[in-house]
């Protein structure tokens, strides 16, 4: 498929024909058009593995064929797909069931088999074997579970975010209204962070939380004019989970 100057509907397309139905050649197409080349593509692909965390990955091409040098892991592509997931453009396209344009079915049964499904990405080669990365959100909560060179990858996708839903709490560290006490040279002030804080947390871990309110000698300014007056730092034991700016309430 040609991707011509500024055509946004082939290029929605060319989208949704990588992600739903595993478009190589969507891929590859893509690629030349954003970066002028498969190489160079792979090269903006591995920065934003970095990006995501994703240190044991290495992409040669856009669309995962075999090549040498070419690899990545479980742990990697989880991390990559959380990145993603903040794009709400990539969010939408991987949770649609029917591309109706062109009456693309989305190949990834997770779906419509499983509660809470967004996504992700099925594949399989020869040498990967058959691969799924999936998504599911209940709630507030929303966990990605990979499985790689797996015969039953629905099923094992299925029992891996059932116990892990079962397992983990989606536990509300700090309310967005809630006082933090500080001590500043201008004498003790309350403080808020104005957004929920929460994490996913084991029920053994929750004893482990410490949180931290560090006031700031001078306080900033946000964009908006706001008073900046300190810091909230919440750690699950030595694992720094959040830093937040703290706004004084009035």
């Amino acid at each position: 498929m040609y991707l011509k100057e500024n055509d946004e509907t082939t290029a929605r397309e060319l989208l949704y024909g990588l992600m739903l139905r595993s478009g190589n050649d969507c891929a590859a197409t893509l690629a030349w058009r954003v970066s002028g080349g498969v190489k160079k593509f792979a090269e903006k692909m591995n920065d934003t593995a970095k990006r995501a965390g994703a240190l044991n990955t290495r992409f040669k091409n856009p669309h995962g064929l075999p090549e040498k040098g070419h690899y990545t892991t479980a742990r990697d592509l989880s991390m990559i797909t959380a990145l993603a997931l903040e794009n709400e453009t990539f969010a939408k396209i991987v949770s649609t069931r029917m591309y109706e344009p062109k009456r693309w079915a989305n190949k990834n049964k997770m779906l419509a088999e499983y509660d809470g499904a967004i996504g992700v990405k099925t594949g399989f080669t020869k040498q990967a074997g058959r691969c799924l990365v999936s998504a599911a959100k209940r709630s507030e909560m929303t966990l990605i579970c990979t499985v790689l060179n797996c015969s039953d990858t629905y099923g094992q996708s299925k029992t891996l975010l059932d116990d892990a839903f079962s397992a983990y709490d989606f536990s509300l560290l700090q309310a967005a209204e809630s006082p933090v006490p500080l001590d500043t040279k201008r004498g003790k002030i309350s403080a808020k962070t104005e957004k929920d804080l929460r994490y996913p947390l084991l029920s053994a871990e929750k004893q482990h939380i410490k949180k931290t309110a560090i006031a700031f000698d001078t306080p900033l300014k946000d964009k908006n004019g706001r008073e900046i007056c300190g810091q909230l730092r919440i750690y699950l034991l030595n694992s720094l989970l959040f830093s937040e700016n703290l706004y004084k309430i009035e």
